[in-house]
């Protein structure tokens, strides 16, 4: 089934940015978004046509926006799939990606466990339920390794790098809900942006993500790695959208070692921070890909126009505050920079609240420029 626009209208579980880019995106289309989120003017409100102000999980809520929209999806693996399963059997809205898509990925064991069993590499894993399980996994696997909520976990949260029970219990408490995985010895984090239409797939080129403290500050396109290991990274992102059911742009994760092995850290069943370049530097947005992908219409092209480097803007301080951002004037005299403010009105540690984005045919110099930029940036205010 695909739905054609105009007077199309998408409904989005989930107001963050994500939401935010997805709405600016689907306006030229002639598509109208309804988002809910529990933040009153979440950042994707602007460009929508409505909020419903509830939790993700709200079951009621959900059925009430299902049933003012055409099709459904979700910026968020926060989203209940199944609330989203029972009310898409209520209502006959269609749901892309779809609720098993959503269960799948919000679980790190299913979700490896589904793609090991579909012959995709991932890391060496073990399920963690108490402290026998993890000292059967650190036999298994070695010491140390990473430990991470099988649910919940997002930029880093709930994960930690363990070299003992008495350390991971110091860390978490309850050993109940785990996953760990031997600790891969990486040379690069990787990521590809996929899209899975009505009838086709599509993959963007091979980024490269550079992390502090497990948070993506910047993605470089393209990865700076051969070219062979940017086809075989592409070809197993392909491998991934073959095991998703539904429709729309997911993030694949990927680590590449020093052997030119690659494997599959995790799935985003969304939009992904590190394909953000694509708004400038691709032919189609992931957000308009992902319009179009979840309304069934034809994909657009992936083709980079250029070498792109975006660099994330997050929040400074120890403590959440309401402040004022200073430098803007600076940043956008600077030609060639493309600056993305996501409207969130509270700076917290480590937030993700914009982002920079330079074009152009020298990789390094763009990277150069785009961190440059995002060092003009200041907030100004707020005590901490």
């Amino acid at each position: 089934m695909s739905v054609t626009p105009p007077d199309v209208t998408l409904g989005i579980v989930g107001g963050g940015q994500l939401g935010r880019m997805v709405g600016e995106a689907a306006s030229p289309l002639g598509v109208e978004t309804i988002v809910l989120d529990p933040t009153p003017d979440c950042p994707a409100a602007p460009p929508a046509a409505d909020q419903i102000v509830a939790d993700f999980d709200d079951q009621s809520a959900v059925r009430s926006l299902a049933e003012r929209v055409d099709i459904l999806t979700l910026e968020i693996e926060l989203a209940d799939p199944d609330a989203l399963t029972a009310v898409g059997e209520a209502t006959g809205t269609p749901i892309h990606p779809t609720p098993d898509d959503l269960r799948m990925t919000r679980d790190k064991f299913k979700e490896k466990r589904t793609l090991d069993a579909a012959g995709i590499p991932v890391p060496p894993y073990e399920a963690v339920d108490s402290a026998a399980d993890l000292r059967s996994a650190f036999d298994k696997l070695g010491s140390p390794l990473m430990l991470k909520a099988r649910t919940g976990g997002y930029d880093g949260r709930g994960n930690a790098v363990v070299e003992s029970v008495s350390a991971a219990e110091a860390a978490f408490g309850s050993l109940s809900g785990f996953l760990a995985e031997e600790l891969v010895d990486f040379e690069r984090e990787l990521s590809v942006i996929g899209a899975q239409g009505a009838h086709e797939r599509r993959t963007y080129p091979v980024g490269e993500n550079v992390h502090e403290e497990e948070i993506l500050r910047e993605t470089l396109v393209p990865a700076r790695t051969a070219a062979s290991r940017r086809d075989r990274a592409e070809g197993v992102a392909q491998e991934v959208l073959e095991v998703l059911d539904g429709r729309g742009v997911f993030g694949v994760e990927l680590f590449e070692t020093g052997s030119g092995e690659i494997l599959v850290n995790e799935i985003a069943p969304r939009p992904h921070n590190s394909g953000h370049y694509t708004i400038e530097g691709s032919v189609t947005s992931q957000f308009e890909q992902h319009v179009r992908a979840v309304l069934g219409l034809p994909l657009g092209s992936t083709r980079l126009r250029e070498p792109t480097a975006m660099a994330n803007v997050l929040g400074d301080g120890t403590q959440s505050r309401s402040v004022a951002l200073s430098g803007v004037e600076s940043l956008l005299s600077m030609d060639g920079v493309n600056f993305h403010w996501y409207g969130k009105r509270e700076v917290r540690p480590l937030r993700k609240l914009g982002h920079v984005t330079v074009t152009g045919p020298d990789l390094s110099s763009n990277r150069k420029l785009a961190v440059r930029a995002r060092e003009t940036l200041r907030f100004a205010g707020g005590d901490d």
